[in-house]
């Protein structure tokens, strides 16, 4: 038990430190809404049904009949499984950016090239594939889990574009482990929560998904500004600038109290 409390009192305190400095909440703020748009592109839109009926084992019973506990209990289970893949994305990519940390500077301007293109693939100028594993995880609560890992890996290909402004995040001057886990979080907490409102509330998704699959375009267009600029911010050193500036004119002398 003792040996424990240093390490929880260090990342507490590396949480703290980049809660402080005002970067980690620009960059929570960006991973989430890309989490969000990730949710309402043609990658996973239309599967929302398809991947809640399997969650919940696939019977003749509607999914409007189904036990509503039982269905939040599998979707949660569902977001634990894809939260767990890109988690360890994005410690590998923090990873990586530590090892080369001389190099710091050209690997995140390489990442917002990376990130413009992939806004110009979102927008339509590319093809987003899936990749299908030759895994098939058991129906009901007990496959939640491993059909979350897949869908993770299978689907991370398509949604690429949003997935690699999260993790080229990881490459700026306060990257570390703490908030490489603490981006990819709050990018499933994007991705994850629509999926549990309308495991809550099945009966209402049917307009809602009707009038997203309208807005598809504006979406898109929406999803690739956001892309284009923590792009450009990567590209010309003015993510850095901007945190800084954060620290020193918003954050001030504010602490977290711990």
């Amino acid at each position: 038990m003792t040996t424990a409390l240093p390490s929880l009192t260090g990342l507490s305190s590396s949480l703290s430190d980049q809660v402080t400095d005002g970067a980690l909440p620009l960059a929570v703020l960006v991973a989430a809404l890309a989490g969000l748009v990730s949710f309402a592109t043609p990658c996973v839109l239309p599967l929302v049904p398809g991947y809640l009926g399997y969650v919940t084992g696939l019977s003749d019973v509607a999914l409007e009949e189904r036990s509503r506990g039982r269905m939040i209990l599998g979707t949660l289970m569902f977001i634990l499984g894809f939260t767990a893949v890109f988690i360890l994305a994005s410690m590998f990519v923090a990873t990586a950016g530590q090892i080369f940390v001389e190099h710091r500077v050209l690997l995140m301007r390489l990442g917002g090239v990376l990130v413009i293109l992939m806004a110009l693939v979102f927008l339509g100028a590319g093809k987003q594939r899936t990749f299908r594993l030759p895994i098939k995880p058991a129906t009901g609560l007990a496959g939640a889990p491993v059909l979350g890992a897949v869908f993770g890996l299978g689907w991370a290909p398509c949604m690429g574009p949003t997935l690699a402004a999260v993790l080229a995040l990881n490459l700026t001057a306060e990257a570390s482990m703490t908030r490489a886990v603490t981006l990819a979080v709050a990018y499933c907490l994007g991705l994850g929560l629509p999926f549990l409102l309308i495991a809550a509330a099945y009966e209402r998704w049917a307009p809602v998904s009707t009038w997203l699959q309208r807005q598809q375009r504006a979406i898109q267009v929406a999803g690739a500004g956001l892309l284009i600029i923590v792009g450009l911010l990567l590209l010309t050193g003015g993510w850095d600038s901007m945190t800084q500036w954060l620290q020193t004119r918003l954050i001030g002398n504010w602490e977290v109290p711990l």
